[in-house]
């Protein structure tokens, strides 16, 4: 439950952002959708390091070694927050042309960009959050990443519409008010997680020596990782940029659909991670035949709440658009997608837990590889025959659960082919 609960920070925040976005109109819901959707693909995929963090530090606790990654935590971390330094230089004075790839409705381009402008002051802050939660998952420790992000979007929520409305005389700031609560949230979260580092782990905040023999091992994983998450958001472009050349009510409905399947995503993630933790101890231990059953135990596990996900949206199938928008438009678009969205939860639950297997024992490479030939295998020639036969958001959702099956089963049969035998040997 704690990585659970850690893993939908951001979504939460994403969908609080949408939220009060849809209550100002549909252009501003639209431009949430697509500036949110842009600073999450910039920081997934620099965020992979939190991942390549966890299965060393994972590997060595299991290895009763922890001391000798004491230095590299730091050095992550700085990285880190370097890297979003340089995203955000590089893609704020772009963002325009960025956003006229997404959508020709210039209204909806100069919103996006105001919004972008403002949360892309969060790509360092979140992503020297993720490597000290990376850190914190590699010593077997959930609860910590939880209570960060617990505060991070509790601050969010409570900020949004002081900041989005205004109080009093002051008429607030819109769309760039949402964005700036964000940033604040992610300030607080990166000075909690800070405070722990310091505190509760052996880890410092600057390293005693900026050289570590597990460093180019982690930057290979990482650059492996970033190679997948690329990847992975070019189809999250490509749905979006189909879904905005459908009209307006279209993008406004993908971006409402978009935005729960990614809170699914993420909670289901955070079982997932869980996982991903006790592969990487006991990879780190040796005992391949223990991390076979337990990578299946989660599978399994990570299926049932895909499917208790899939069974509260379709109970709440009328209530949840209105959570968002009242736009009768957006709404009857929305209403006639989301159910492919609420099928799929389980399929999608089998690749997002090989996804935290892998990642947890180092994998990094099998999870390129099933990313490159779902995306551009299945989802690329799924999306543009649906779009030259006119499904429209239909053809989009069913490319995305085409995606998701492709790599579910690529992942299953690889790692049965790597350890399978370990269990017909026991």
């Amino acid at each position: 439950m704690p990585a659970i609960i850690g893993g939908i920070a951001e979504p939460i925040i994403a969908l609080t952002d949408t939220h009060f976005a849809g209550r100002i109109g549909p252009h501003d819901l639209a431009a949430v959708g697509i500036g949110s959707s842009f600073f999450l693909l910039v920081l997934w995929v620099l965020a992979q390091t939190r991942s390549a963090v966890l299965a060393v530090v994972a590997r060595y606790y299991g290895a009763e070694r922890l001391d000798e990654v004491r230095d590299l935590i730091p050095i992550a971390l700085w990285l880190n927050i370097g890297l979003g330094v340089v995203f955000y230089a590089i893609t704020v004075p772009a963002a325009h042309a960025i956003f006229s790839l997404y959508t020709p409705d210039v209204a909806v381009q100069d919103k996006a960009m105001g919004y972008y402008t403002v949360r892309a002051l969060g790509h360092p802050l979140a992503l020297a959050v993720f490597a000290l939660t990376g850190a914190f998952r590699g010593i077997q420790n959930m609860r910590w990443g939880m209570w960060v992000s617990i505060i991070g979007a509790l601050i969010n929520v409570a900020l949004n519409p002081l900041l989005i409305f205004g109080l009093g005389t002051w008429g607030g700031l819109g769309i760039n008010g949402s964005a700036l609560a964000s940033v604040i949230a992610q300030a607080c979260m990166l000075c909690i997680a800070l405070f722990i580092t310091r505190t509760r782990t052996p880890f410092d905040l600057f390293p005693r020596r900026w050289h570590h023999p597990e460093f180019v091992p982690l930057l290979f994983n990482s650059g492996n990782l970033i190679a997948r998450t690329i990847t992975l958001n070019s189809c999250y472009f490509l749905g979006n940029r189909y879904a905005s050349h459908y009209g307006l009510a279209a993008i406004g409905a993908h971006t409402i659909a978009m935005q729960l399947w990614l809170f699914s995503a993420f909670f289901i993630d955070g079982y997932a991670a869980a996982g991903s933790v006790i592969a990487g101890r006991l990879n780190g231990a040796g005992d391949s035949k223990e991390m076979h059953r337990v990578s299946w135990q989660v599978v399994r596990i990570t299926v049932i709440i895909g499917a208790g996900l899939g069974l509260l949206y379709v109970l709440f199938y009328d209530v949840l658009g209105g959570l968002f928008t009242t736009d009768v438009t957006v709404l009857a678009a929305f209403h006639a997608v989301f159910w492919l969205v609420a099928v799929t939860q389980p399929v999608n639950a089998i690749a997002f837990a090989w996804d935290g297997i892998f990642k947890g024992i180092g994998h990094s490479p099998e999870l390129r590889n099933a990313l490159l030939f779902g995306t551009f295998g299945v989802f690329v020639p799924a999306i543009m025959i649906a779009d030259h036969y006119g499904l429209q958001l239909h053809g989009i959702w069913i490319a995305f659960a085409l995606w998701m099956i492709a790599r579910g089963v690529w992942l299953t049969v690889i790692f049965e082919q790597r350890y399978g035998a370990v269990r017909q040997a026991a």
